[in-house]
C-alpha cells in the first residue's frame, strides 16, 4: 500500500504578513505599479509577521499534515547582498513553532513576488540565476532542522503566464510568447540546478498538486491516494490582501479572533 500524499495548507507571506511595498517596508516587484496607483498593495494585511503563532496554533485541529509557507525573499534580502538577520531569525522562530505543534513544514523559495532589486523582467535576466541559487542555499542551510521540505517555485507556469501572456502580474506583458518561452526555460534551468545542488537538492519535494478551497472533497480524497504525488497544497489557510491574495481562506478573523470558515464536507476531507 502506498503512503498518502501529505496535505498542506498554504500561507503566502506577501499577502498575509503585512508591511510590504509601503514606506519603510520590503519592496517587491509590485512596488512600482502600487506606487503609480494602478492597484492596491497588501498594506497591513493580516499582520502575520507578528501573529504567525496565533494562526499556526489552530492548524493541528484541522486535521491536515502541516503548512506550506513562503519565505519572502524581499524580506530576507531587501537590498542585493544585504541580508536582514532579524527577518531570518523571525522566520526561524515561526518554523520552530510550527514544528513544535507537530506540523510538517514545506517552505517556498519563490511564490508570486520577488525583490524589487531583481527588476520587473527578472526571469529573462541571466544574472538573476546565481542570485536565486545563493538565496536558496542560504535559506535551506539555515532552516535544515526545522523544515520537512522545500519547493523552489510554488507555481512557475502561472508565474510566467500571468506576467508575460495575460498582463495581470509583473512584468505586465501581454502575449509576449517568445519571452514567456525564455522565462519558462530559465526557471527550468534554475530548478535543475537546485535539484543537483548538494545543499538544496536533498530537501526538494517531489511531485505536488495544488488545489483551491473550492475543490470537491471527493477530488481531494482521490488526489491524496495518487501514487506519484508527494504533497498536496491547498490554497489557502488565509485569504490575505493585495494583488496576490487568494479567493478565500480557511480561517477568517472576526472581532480580533480567528475562526474556521469551511464546509463540513471539506473539513471531513482534510481529515
Amino acid at each position: 500500500m502506498t503512503n498518502r500524499a501529505r496535505l498542506l495548507l498554504t500561507v503566502e507571506g506577501y499577502a498575509v504578513e503585512g508591511g510590504f511595498d509601503r514606506a519603510g517596508g520590503p519592496m517587491t516587484c509590485y512596488a512600482p505599479t502600487i506606487a503609480l496607483g494602478r492597484h492596491g498593495g497588501p498594506g497591513a494585511a493580516d499582520d502575520l509577521w507578528h501573529d504567525y503563532e496565533e494562526v499556526l496554533d489552530l492548524v493541528p485541529a484541522l486535521g491536515v499534515d502541516g503548512v506550506r509557507l513562503t519565505l519572502e525573499w524581499a524580506r530576507i534580502e531587501p537590498v542585493a547582498g544585504v541580508v536582514d538577520e532579524a527577518a531570518l531569525e523571525r522566520y526561524e522562530s515561526v518554523l520552530a513553532h510550527a514544528l513544535a505543534r507537530g506540523l510538517k513544514v514545506t517552505v517556498v523559495l519563490v511564490d508570486a513576488v520577488w525583490p524589487s532589486w531583481l527588476g520587473q523582467e527578472a526571469w529573462l535576466l541571466p544574472w538573476v540565476v546565481p542570485h536565486v541559487l545563493t538565496h536558496a542555499r542560504r535559506v535551506v542551510s539555515r532552516y535544515a532542522d526545522v523544515v520537512t521540505g522545500v519547493v523552489a517555485f510554488a507555481q512557475p507556469r502561472e508565474l510566467v503566464t500571468k506576467g508575460f501572456l495575460r498582463a495581470n502580474a509583473p512584468p505586465w506583458r501581454e502575449s509576449a510568447s517568445k519571452d514567456a518561452e525564455f522565462a519558462h526555460a530559465q526557471i527550468a534551468t534554475i530548478e535543475g540546478a537546485l535539484r543537483d545542488d548538494e545543499i538544496v537538492g536533498p530537501r526538494l519535494v517531489g511531485e505536488t498538486t495544488t488545489f483551491d478551497l473550492d475543490v470537491a472533497p471527493e477530488v481531494l480524497r482521490a488526489a491524496r491516494d495518487e501514487p506519484d504525488v508527494e504533497e498536496i497544497h491547498l490554497r489557502s489557510l488565509l485569504r490575505g490582501s493585495g494583488p496576490t491574495s487568494c479567493a478565500t481562506g480557511l480561517l477568517v478573523r472576526d472581532d480580533g479572533r480567528w475562526r474556521v470558515q469551511a464546509t463540513e464536507e471539506l473539513l471531513a476531507a482534510l481529515r
